[in-house]
């Protein structure tokens, strides 16, 4: 009977194999990542399409009360140009007060406080 004898693997095999191992590591977790990336950016654009039919929805409503509205103004016995004037009044309003929401949120820069950090500035005090 013949005994068969292991032989241990070399330094070479050694370093080879652990590489081999690293790469499918590495290559496992990118295929994760891209996945991961994929399914993401599915569900944005679902979410980005039921935004955009909630705002479509929105905007019809918005426009059956100022129809509305002007309907009851005149039924109240203002005139179609009273009527109509003090709703795009109303609109110019609702706009304003819009935009001025939109420019204090556009005045603080993205990455504001990763910038301050990296450049050792104290944090703002809070508003």
């Amino acid at each position: 009977m013949e005994t068969a004898t292991r032989r241990t693997p070399g330094l070479g095999e050694v370093i080879g194999r652990l590489l081999g191992e690293g790469r499918q590591l590495v290559a496992d977790y990118a295929e994760l990542g891209i996945l991961d990336a994929r399914r993401a950016a599915i569900r944005l654009a679902w979410i980005l399409g039921a935004v955009l039919v909630a705002a479509v929805l929105v905007v019809t409503s918005w426009m059956g009360l100022v129809a509305a509205s002007i309907v009851f103004a005149w039924g109240r016995g203002a005139s179609w140009p009273i009527a109509l004037g003090i709703a795009a009044l109303f609109n110019l309003v609702a706009a304003a007060v819009l935009g001025w929401f939109t420019l204090r949120l556009a005045k603080e820069l993205p990455f504001t406080a990763l910038l301050r950090q990296l450049r050792g500035r104290d944090p703002e005090p809070p508003q």
